[in-house]
């Protein structure tokens, strides 16, 4: 049975970031670009990229290492040694040895699988608020920041409060959609050099360029969608001053970066609480 991890020379425990690294080291050593089209090279290139396609799936990964398990401890032998022997205990220890490794896989799997859960809820939940956030705020179109609602120094101290949390909700979004890019995107104009340098492999199936126009336009479409609630239910007739403005007010910016930084300070104290 081929041994794709005596390929990509890492070990069965490596991390799925230690077998990219592997991989993008071999690439660049063995691409047959850089060997003048060496039949030799080619071959063990096409060896290299059919184990990473093994190793860097975590379903294909775990099926892989449950039939090398089922080859070392399950295989009937002749030989002398414990893991070929047929004595009942020496069996039982196979048995034993093969189910702790297999749960370790399933192990491995959930984990993986979990994180990259997270990762994309990470992505997912402040960009929803954000599209919530921004209906609602379109339906209702306060006047709230620029208007004398509070007296004061109340109101100045609640002007400079939404003024911080709407520069920390913008950096709060700006930095989670980078960290999604460069997990769940790819540059396109990296796509042919990135295995002659650091830089992380393209496999992910969309582009930063179509990742960031489908952002755009789902916000603008959340934002003409409140619009469009709002002036056909007419709000304006409620009696409220400070709120449901004929025209859309700086408000209508404002407020959904808060809303999401809000809601995603929530999902993250709850996913810190269920670790």
């Amino acid at each position: 049975m081929v041994n794709y991890y005596d390929i990509l020379k890492v070990s069965p425990k490596a991390s799925k970031a230690e077998i990219k690294s592997a991989y993008r080291r071999l690439a660049r050593k063995l691409h047959p670009d850089s060997h003048e089209g060496s039949e030799e090279t080619a071959l063990r290139f096409a060896a290299i990229a059919e184990a990473y396609a093994i190793l860097g799936n975590a379903k294909d990964r775990a099926a892989y290492d449950h039939r090398i398990l089922e080859v070392q401890y399950t295989s009937n032998g002749n030989g002398s040694s414990v893991f070929a022997s047929q004595n009942r205990h020496a069996k039982r220890w196979r048995q034993m040895v093969y189910e702790k490794r297999f749960n370790d896989i399933i192990d491995r799997l959930i984990a993986e699988e979990r994180r990259e859960a997270i990762a994309l809820q990470r992505f997912i939940f402040p960009l929803v608020a954000l599209g919530v956030g921004s209906i609602f705020i379109g339906i209702v179109r306060p006047n709230v920041f620029l208007s004398d609602v509070f007296p004061e120094w109340t109101g100045v101290l609640f002007k400079i409060s939404v003024a911080a949390l709407f520069i920390i909700g913008i950096i709060h979004l700006v930095g989670r959609i980078r960290e999604s890019f460069d997990r769940f995107a790819y540059d396109d104009d990296e796509i042919h050099d990135s295995i002659f340098d650091e830089t992380e492999l393209p496999i992910r199936s969309m582009s930063r360029y179509s990742m960031s126009a489908l952002i755009v336009t789902g916000i603008a479409v959340c934002i003409g969608l409140g619009f469009a609630i709002g002036y056909g239910l007419d709000l304006r007739s409620i009696s409220m001053p400070y709120l449901f403005s004929r025209f859309p007010q700086v408000d209508v910016l404002i407020f959904p970066p808060i809303f999401a930084l809000l809601v995603d300070t929530v999902h993250s104290l709850i996913l810190s609480s269920g670790h």
